[in-house]
């Protein structure tokens, strides 16, 4: 969803030639590329499925200050999270250029924000069951000691 609400605004709001656009559309790409890669490691390699998923989220963060800054140039008011403008999101439409930004600053926030809870989770998991290689040198090591008279 923010890939594809990106994509729309970088159509709708800043010019299709310039490296702005092409960089927030790359950025909030990676984020939906590395998450499924991430996840796809997952069975195999915590270490790859961490790194993915942090690359992840450093694209959404890289996304999110594009946002900002397009607001902040334009003179266009960044809403605090709490703020009644963000709590009323999804009564708005997206034709109005700040109304656009921030909506994806929301979005890009709460995608953030999975992704740390993420992350710590896949942290903790690592720390307590190890990675795909050592739970398999962990089996054969148990497979072996059973094996001997």
């Amino acid at each position: 969803m923010v890939y594809d609400a990106t994509v729309f605004f970088c159509d709708r709001f800043i010019d299709k030639r310039s490296r702005t656009h092409d960089q927030m559309v790359q950025a909030a790409r990676s984020g939906v590329q590395n998450i499924a890669e991430g996840s796809m490691a997952s069975g195999t390699s915590k270490k790859t499925e961490l790194k993915l998923t942090g690359v992840a989220r450093a694209s959404l963060e890289e996304l999110l200050l594009d946002f900002e800054v397009f607001l902040r140039q334009r003179g266009l008011h960044i809403w605090a999270k709490d703020s009644p403008e963000a709590l009323a999101i999804r009564k708005k439409k997206l034709s109005d250029p700040e109304v656009a930004a921030n909506t994806l600053i929301c979005l890009v926030n709460q995608a953030s924000y999975l992704l740390r809870r993420q992350l710590r989770n896949l942290e903790q998991q690592f720390l307590i069951e190890g990675g795909f290689i050592e739970r398999l040198y962990k089996a054969r090591t148990q497979t072996r000691s059973w094996k001997k008279p």
